[in-house]
């Protein structure tokens, strides 16, 4: 795992322990909301485990938040972005921005705006064969629009399955069980979208 990854596990294990807390949950309230394991919690937020995208799926939906928005609040704002307090534009290189790679999948995810701007976007980059699925309360109190850029991406909305190639975008609707999967044998490379409606 590269140095550039290794930071951002130890961020996103902080915003889960914060998230809890912040609900006053203990361990075992938020195991019960999410479906994940007591143990597993808490060797996320020892940083002693990292969590895979469908953990992550889990752990923000029982937050009522997407799991764009917990590892964009996990990666915060990044020092070397040229960008003052008032937010102001800025530069943000490739080379530093953090990437979270899924331990599970080697699906990988960099977030392209920053914490102040009004919409989320994150480049995702899946594997070919991988499959990421996501319950549907992890899509509340968001609009989202998925953009393929490059490969093949079978995206699993509820009953519907739409087969989407580089150009092509799917703005979500309501809240349903979601997959993203790539079934070819090449990576696919796709943008989402997110605006925020009410917060929990």
């Amino acid at each position: 795992m590269s140095n550039i990854v290794d930071p951002l596990v130890g961020r996103i294990a902080a915003r889960i322990r914060a998230e809890r807390e912040r609900r006053g949950w203990t361990l075992a309230q938020l195991a019960e909301a999410s479906g994940v394991s007591r143990a597993m919690i808490n060797r996320i937020e020892r940083g002693e485990s990292s969590p895979t995208a469908v953990v992550l799926g889990k752990l923000s939906a029982a937050f009522q938040l997407s799991i764009a928005s917990l590892l964009a609040l996990a990666e915060g704002a990044r020092p070397e972005r040229a960008q003052d307090t008032d937010g102001e534009a800025g530069v943000c290189r490739r080379t530093e921005t953090p990437e979270w790679r899924d331990p599970a999948t080697g699906y990988r995810r960099r977030q392209i705006t920053g914490p102040r701007f009004p919409a989320e976007v994150a480049e995702i980059r899946l594997p070919a064969g991988a499959r990421v699925p996501y319950p549907a309360a992890a899509f509340a109190f968001v609009r989202q629009v998925v953009w393929v850029l490059d490969g093949r991406l079978s995206f699993h909305d509820g009953d519907d399955i739409h087969e989407l190639g580089p150009g092509d975008t799917l703005e979500l609707g309501d809240p349903a069980p979601r997959v993203f999967a790539n079934t070819t044998d090449t990576e696919c490379r796709y943008a989402v979208i997110l605006t925020r409606g009410a917060r929990p």
